[in-house]
């Protein structure tokens, strides 16, 4: 039985406001990819998404190892992927594969790093705009070096990676769900400091983030993904493990109305309360339909960023206050008190704010770690 120990939402090919390779996508190289698992066992295999491609991509090669330094496998360990056993595949169009499984004992905490030959052009790149860690492009098929040297190129994003899977036999794993709070920003790169790593920290569970950087619940964007209420299923409910939804996200269909920065909608839609919460008792219907236990997290204080304004204010709290006080998830987690300034209770605090009053620190990622982990029996 395998369960989700690592994944990545799918987002289009899309340049938005961070540089990346997904819309020029990969022809004749190799592409390095490092993830940190959640969940250990002795076997994983890896899921590969081109969700939003209009034909077929070719790997012509595949492999996976435990990471050493930079784009390095570590000595030893690097084992050929092959897919209905073969070694090369077709993503499908809007589609997914499944490798084959492959003896690779891994433990929690542990990084893999997995490399993709292209041998024909893969045209635009389903991907994962923010990874807040480091992958790496080579010329040439390159899946079978253990060294980093041939990597010449860097980028912060996850291209076609959708999911890493081990053979631990547990149901118990945590899905957290939002926008770039939970994708991560804020955090050190590299340092897998978001709120998903220091919550597998406090845990024995698995802890999977389905965050995306700019997420909307109630309507989709050409950068930001598809809509809350529209992606559940494919980013959470079909993974094999999960038992556990946690809800973060609203933020953005709240603030994207108060500002001009970002590329989304010219202008916004400017939402109420009530159809806020009719999403989200849109989330919590569907994952109690699939036997999840659904908590909620009322939204972070966001006074003084670019979200904030006299309307912004007005419809998060109730939201917030909604999500305290209504009874309808299964728990409530109070983020935006546990994050909040005591001297200004609609500000973050300055010692949990990466700068822009929006996001919070690694120190930030910490506190919401250790304020839901209460929330969460351990299993094992």
């Amino acid at each position: 039985m395998f369960t989700a120990a690592w994944i990545a939402s799918p987002q289009s090919p899309s340049e938005g406001f961070m540089p990346n390779w997904s819309r020029e996508g990969f022809w004749r190289q190799s592409l390095r990819q490092v993830v940190r698992l959640s969940a250990g066992g002795g076997r994983l295999r890896v899921r590969l998404s081109h969700a939003y491609g209009s034909s077929p991509v070719r790997v012509a090669g595949a492999s996976v190892g435990r990471t050493a330094a930079g784009a390095a496998v570590a000595p030893g360990s690097l084992t050929r992927l092959t897919f209905a056993g073969s070694g090369p595949a077709e993503i499908p169009a809007r589609g997914e594969i499944v490798s084959d499984e492959v003896p690779l004992p891994v433990g929690a905490g542990e990084s893999v790093t997995v490399t993709l030959y292209f041998d024909a052009a893969t045209g635009p790149a389903t991907f994962h705009a923010q990874a807040f860690a480091t992958g790496y492009r080579g010329q040439g098929d390159r899946s079978a070096d253990a060294g980093g040297a041939g990597f010449d190129a860097a980028s912060e994003s996850w291209y076609f990676l959708s999911a890493v899977e081990v053979d631990a036999d547990r149901t118990d794993a945590v899905a957290l769900f939002g926008d770039s709070v939970t994708d991560g920003f804020g955090s050190t790169p590299d340092a897998n400091r978001r709120w998903s790593d220091a919550l597998t920290a406090r845990t024995k569970r698995p802890v999977l983030n389905a965050g995306i950087g700019g997420n909307l619940l109630l309507n989709d964007s050409a950068w930001y993904g598809d809509r809350g209420v529209g992606r559940l299923r494919r980013d959470v409910l079909d993974r094999p493990g999960v038992d556990t939804l946690v809800v973060l996200l609203g933020l953005n269909d709240i603030g994207f109305s108060e500002t001009d920065e970002q590329p989304t909608y010219k202008p916004a839609p400017v939402l109420e309360a009530a159809e806020l919460i009719a999403g989200h008792r849109e989330l919590i219907r569907q994952g109690r339909a699939a036997g999840l236990r659904v908590l909620g997290c009322t939204l972070l204080p966001f006074a003084g960023s670019d979200h904030w304004g006299e309307h912004a204010a007005k419809v998060s709290h109730e939201l917030n206050e909604w999500i305290r006080c209504s009874g309808e998830y299964d728990a409530v987690v109070d983020l935006n008190r546990a994050l909040a300034d005591p001297a200004d209770p609609d500000r973050l605090h300055p010692s949990y704010d990466f700068g822009d009053h929006l996001h919070p620190n690694d120190a930030g990622y910490e506190v919401m770690a250790e304020v839901v982990s209460p929330h969460l029996q351990d299993t094992a």
